[in-house]
Order: C-alpha cells, then sequence, then structure tokens
C-alpha cells in the first residue's frame, strides 16, 4: 500500500499529504481554537498582557516580545504558528496556519499580510471535495513582509530580507535581498547603500539617532 493507505484524515493532514478537512476527527479539534481566538480579537488595545497569554498558551510556540495589533485571523488560533522574539505584526495579519508557519527573530509584518500553507489540488474531481494538502512556510530573522503581501504554502523567506507592498512571493526568496512584485522576485541585494540612505536620496542622521 502506498503512502498514506492506512492513515486517519488528521495523520494525513500532518504528513502533507491530500487529505479532507471537513472530518469530525479535525473539525472537533479545530472549532475550540476558532472559538478562542473570536475572544482574543475582543481584546482592548491596551491589554497587552492578555494578548501575550493568548500567544504565549495557544501558538505552538511564542518568543519574548511579540505583539499583534487586532484583528488576527488564523485557522487554527495559531495552533500552528511559531514565533521567535520581538515579532511586531500590524492589522489584519491572516495565517491560515493548517500547516506550520517558522517566524524568525525581530520580523516585522505590515498590515493586512497574509501567510497561507494549504493549497488545494488542481484535480477537478478532488476540489469538488473540498480536499487540501499543507504546506509549511519559512519565515527567517529580521524580515520586513510589507503591507498586502501573500506568502503562498511552501515558501522559505531568508534572513534580513525585504518584501515590497503587495507582493505574492509564490517561491523561495533567498537572504539579505529586497524583493517585490507579482510574482515576487529580488530586485537587488541589501548593501552599503542602505547604510547611508533610508528614502531615496534622504540620509539617515546616525549622529541623531538614540540607540534604545
Amino acid at each position: 500500500m502506498g503512502k498514506g493507505g492506512s492513515m486517519t484524515q488528521k495523520e494525513r493532514m500532518e504528513e502533507g499529504l491530500i487529505y479532507d478537512p471537513g472530518v469530525d476527527e479535525i473539525m472537533d479539534e479545530q472549532f475550540p481554537y476558532i472559538d478562542r481566538l473570536y475572544e482574543f480579537n475582543q481584546l482592548k488595545p491596551s491589554q497587552v498582557k492578555e494578548k501575550e497569554k493568548y500567544m504565549k498558551e495557544v501558538f505552538a510556540e511564542c518568543g519574548d516580545n511579540c505583539y499583534i495589533e487586532l484583528p488576527f485571523h488564523a485557522n487554527w488560533g495559531g495552533k500552528n504558528v511559531h514565533f521567535g522574539d520581538y515579532v511586531y505584526a500590524n492589522f489584519n495579519l491572516t495565517i491560515v496556519d493548517d500547516g506550520h508557519v517558522y517566524v524568525g527573530n525581530r520580523v516585522l509584518f505590515g498590515p493586512n499580510v497574509t501567510i497561507a500553507t494549504p493549497n488545494h489540488p488542481i484535480n477537478i474531481s478532488l476540489r469538488e471535495k473540498s480536499y487540501q494538502y499543507n504546506k509549511d512556510v519559512h519565515i527567517g530573522n529580521n524580515v520586513w513582509i510589507g503591507a498586502g503581501a501573500v506568502i503562498c504554502p511552501g515558501v522559505t523567506i531568508g534572513d534580513n530580507t525585504v518584501i515590497g507592498a503587495g507582493s505574492i512571493v509564490t517561491k523561495d526568496i533567498p537572504a539579505n535581498v529586497v524583493a517585490y512584485g507579482n510574482p515576487c522576485r529580488v530586485a537587488r541585494e541589501i548593501s552599503e547603500h542602505d547604510d547611508e540612505f533610508f528614502y531615496r536620496n534622504e540620509r539617515i542622521d546616525w549622529k541623531n539617532i538614540v540607540d534604545g
């Protein structure tokens, strides 16, 4: 018998195989996370400790000093989300976390970013049954994801990279680059130029910047 032949639908989900996400075994586990996420999204902006408590308890991993501007959307409430330290997410971060999403340290998400791990087969008969499969997403340290970017299933983004606003990231992006577009492509490497200029021809006034 081939790979996955004797597995349950949940086991197939965890192995990245095609599976039925609507079976009771999966839905019965998923709904409590979604319900708790609903409650999370009712928190006031000042309830910082309550936000942190949710992330520490629900996320697969959550480092120190992470912050999410609400609302936050996740198919499993963040159960399969792994945050490093000092992760900041602006409004409307959507993580479709049927698979795992690994985020490094000091990562910034602009508003309306979407990270998707599930995908549907191209085969029509399988899509008619709403079958899907999941491929994990990996985002390195010190990455900045611009507003409205979409990170597709299975993508890896290397350390220090900047993804421009509105980009559709369909393939891996290496470390230490600026990349943007649809589909997202590398525009240039991060260089010494970026140590001197912060916006077009405007220079960084290093002597006046207080290092906190």
